[in-house]
């Protein structure tokens, strides 16, 4: 497979602004491999396709406020910060990537907030647009957490909308996130509403969780035409033994495994093992999946409607079929369905 596979016509304004008021209430293109068929639902009509002791895998990373606005010391020049991981808690030492980067050196000192209450001294350069920042706070940790967290912003990503808004900071995180570390929402997972998940309780379909840090790699555009030659950026997960034993157990009595997005099929694909089993783990992966590939621990998968020439796309077009999924999302785009992070959904069974 090319990257040129993977073009479709899109109009960008399919993409979504907003979420739907209630979760629940999106809509979802359900997409059959057997046989190719396709129907139309909203996403709180899954529950109807499966049944008692299958077990929905949901990752519960949480998303944490990572965009960060301030001034570089003397000129006064404004930046912009995005937080990707805290490397060193003791010494605040955050790794992060600034704009403009070329006028960010090591030595620099970084201001942010209300009269420069919270500073940070470039101490690395990385890469050619990461760095590395020692934030300048003399106080306790939870302290520092809580003030770095007040000035920062919900990283909703730009393509979605220029300007973030208050209710980003609900929106842009599933209603089950546990774990902080993300800069990325695990999207397929923010159509749960807490009236599904009561449904699904009822009905008897079991929820299993994973964490998996997802980064900006997820937005990083493919630029080789041969995908073998393009590499993703590791991403940190966590795979509990109960977790691991819960996902066994469900595939021992034969009942579905149910991937609920890319980040979940990603984690469980990273920690089967041999024998068709998940082994608890934790750890980093670069795993990139893209046909053809034998998927061993997902029987469905749960995604949304990516667009042209994402890494994404060509997971879902693995697991469900090239051809079938591409026709999907074609039709996708004639029905007005809405993409992205607030978008619609898709079942793939």
């Amino acid at each position: 497979m090319k990257l040129s596979h993977y073009d479709f016509d899109f109009n960008p304004d399919l993409i979504a602004k907003y979420p739907e008021i209630n979760r629940d209430d999106a809509r979802m293109l359900v997409v059959h491999r057997d046989t190719g068929e396709i129907e139309h639902k909203l996403f709180k009509d899954i529950i109807d396709y499966f049944e008692e002791g299958d077990t929905f895998v949901l990752n519960d990373t949480k998303v944490f406020p990572a965009r960060l606005y301030g001034n570089k010391e003397k000129t006064g020049a404004e930046i912009e910060v995005f937080l990707l991981r805290e490397l060193n808690r003791e010494l605040k030492l955050w790794d992060v990537l600034v704009d403009p980067a070329r006028k960010i050196r090591i030595g620099n000192k970084l201001y942010f907030g209300e009269d420069d209450i919270l500073g940070a001294e470039v101490i690395d350069n990385t890469t050619s647009r990461g760095r590395t920042l020692r934030f300048l706070y003399d106080g306790p940790h939870e302290e520092f957490k809580e003030l770095l967290y007040r000035l920062g912003e919900t990283p909703l990503p730009s393509w979605v909308r220029k300007e973030v808004e208050p209710e980003d900071a609900e929106n842009y995180q599933t209603i089950f996130a546990a774990n902080e570390g993300a800069v990325v929402a695990p999207t397929a997972g923010m159509h749960f509403s807490k009236h599904l998940l009561k449904r699904m309780e009822i009905f008897g379909i079991e929820k299993a969780f994973v964490t998996l840090h997802a980064g900006l790699g997820n937005f990083r555009t493919v630029d080789v035409e041969d995908l073998s030659k393009h590499k993703v950026d590791s991403e940190q997960f966590f795979v509990t033994p109960e977790n691991a034993e819960a996902i066994n157990k469900a595939k021992r009595e034969n009942h579905k495994i149910v991937a609920i997005g890319t980040t979940v099929m990603r984690t469980l694909e990273t920690v089967v093992s041999t024998h068709g089993m998940v082994t608890a783990q934790e750890g980093w992966t670069n795993k990139f999946i893209f046909a053809p590939y034998d998927f061993t621990v997902a029987d469905a998968m749960v995604s949304n409607l990516h667009t042209p020439g994402s890494t994404q796309l060509m997971m879902v077009a693995a697991f469900g079929g090239y051809n079938t999924i591409m026709n999907a999302y074609k039709i996708a785009v004639e029905e007005g369905y809405r993409f992205g992070t607030y978008g619609d959904a898709m079942l793939i069974l």
